[in-house]
């Protein structure tokens, strides 16, 4: 894989999305992965996908929203969505990519961290963690929506990121007691909309949230608040 690309003087943004499985109770949140892929190739963006190759913490029947009696792999179910065009993330190095984004769906609070079990006690994946800090050191920009901002607020002490509002607002956003969860990591919350993206730039490292689907409103609002947050973490590459 070659890091860039030139067409006469323009250079490609090289991305990073990082996939945890495929299915929003136990992997991956589809739609946002997808989203994610529109709006980069839409900035001219290459893409290569990566995912850990470990078993999932456990399978979802997502009919009947109740865990199943089998075990699959993360590196496998994620290649579902990259229509086998994925990479073990324990090989993903910082220095070939210009940036990186971390779509939702819980396989981000169960695989890539336990913080589905553990809450403010969870521990994140070697390989994330990893990533995450290299990027965080190297200035790259980091995207994040839905619940994956908590892995940002575990590894990054002090980051300022959105999952939403912090009140259930009548069901519109039924997982606002994420936000109490990332101020109980060492992080700060701020309180955005859908539709927003937002920005911290703290030392040299550049982090975007959006909450995408913590939110319970309409999918095309839902893909345009990642559009802002692709859109974001294209622009802060400086390419």
């Amino acid at each position: 894989f070659h890091g860039h690309t030139h067409c006469g003087n323009h250079r490609h943004v090289v991305s990073v999305q990082v996939l945890s499985g495929c299915g929003v109770y136990d992997g991956t949140e589809i739609h946002e992965a997808s989203a994610v892929l529109v709006h980069l190739s839409r900035g001219e963006a290459q893409v290569q996908m990566f995912a850990p190759n470990i078993s999932q913490m456990h399978v979802i029947d997502h009919c009947k929203g109740q865990p199943s009696e089998e075990s699959r792999n993360v590196l496998s179910e994620s290649a579902r969505i990259a229509r086998g065009n994925i990479s073990d993330l324990a090989q993903l190095k910082v220095s070939d990519h210009d940036a990186v984004i971390f779509p939702g769906g819980f396989g981000a609070a169960k695989n890539l961290s336990t913080f589905a079990v553990d809450g403010k006690d969870c521990k994140v994946i070697e390989d994330v963690e990893r990533v995450l800090k290299d990027f965080h050191k190297a200035g790259k920009p980091i995207g994040l929506c839905c619940i994956s901002p908590v892995l940002a607020a575990k590894v990054l002490p002090g980051v300022e990121v959105t999952v939403g509002y912090e009140e259930e607002a009548g069901g519109r956003w039924p997982y606002a007691g994420t936000a109490e969860a990332i101020t109980s990591l060492g992080a700060k919350h701020c309180v955005k909309d859908v539709t927003i993206s937002f920005i911290v730039t703290f030392q040299k490292n550049k982090v975007v949230t959006s909450p995408a689907f913590m939110c319970d409103t309409k999918l095309h609002l839902i893909f345009d608040g990642i559009g802002v947050m692709v859109r974001d973490v294209l622009r802060l590459s400086g390419k």
